[in-house]
């Protein structure tokens, strides 16, 4: 089955200004380039799915304070995360990679049937774009070694919600060696 892989958020900005975020998503910096690799490797797709807000975006009307704003080095993906040419950089105005982008179309263009999907916030833009793929029809894994939260409960709390749940096998939440050996 033809799998795409959603890397979500992991940009410059979230590990240059402190945010409670930054250790988790250190942390998963090897899982994320291995599971890339193994997707290359295996022929299927990588997409980079990133913030990319303008600076006076309704999103930050609340308490999340500008970054990774449109343009700017902090909107681009992190040193770190391996980036092939063959990968697809793919900006994104809100939590959601499918959310007002044209992912959907592109994904059935390529004959993708699967989604896994790693990267950060667990519980907010990895969710929001893995129950958007399910909600497009895409079998949806989410990788659970490569998500980080700024705690590790958020992101335990959040998976286990989805873990061995009533959409398995259309709703997965699965490790990277798991996923990369269903490619072999």
């Amino acid at each position: 089955m033809k799998t795409a892989v959603l890397i979500i958020d992991m940009v410059q900005d979230y590990f240059t200004h402190g945010y409670p975020i930054t250790e988790p998503a250190e942390r998963i910096i090897p899982a994320l380039n291995e599971l890339n690799a193994a997707a290359r490797a295996a022929g299927m797709p990588v997409i980079h799915s990133t913030d990319s807000f303008l600076e006076d975006d309704f999103i930050f009307k609340g308490k999340m304070k500008p970054h990774s704003l449109r343009g700017t080095p902090g909107a681009e993906v992190v040193d770190g995360v391996v980036c092939e040419p063959s990968d697809v950089w793919l900006p994104k105005r809100r939590f959601s990679a499918f959310y007002k982008t044209d992912l959907d179309q592109t994904l059935r263009t390529w004959g993708v049937e699967q989604v896994a999907v790693g990267g950060i916030v667990t519980h907010v833009c990895v969710l929001a774009t893995a129950l958007d793929a399910l909600q497009s029809d895409f079998r949806t894994i989410i990788v659970e070694d490569c998500c980080a939260s700024p705690t590790e409960e958020m992101r335990t709390n959040c998976l286990d919600l989805y873990r061995n749940g009533p959409l398995d096998p259309l709703f997965r939440v699965i490790n990277r060696a798991e996923l990369i050996g269903e490619w072999s």
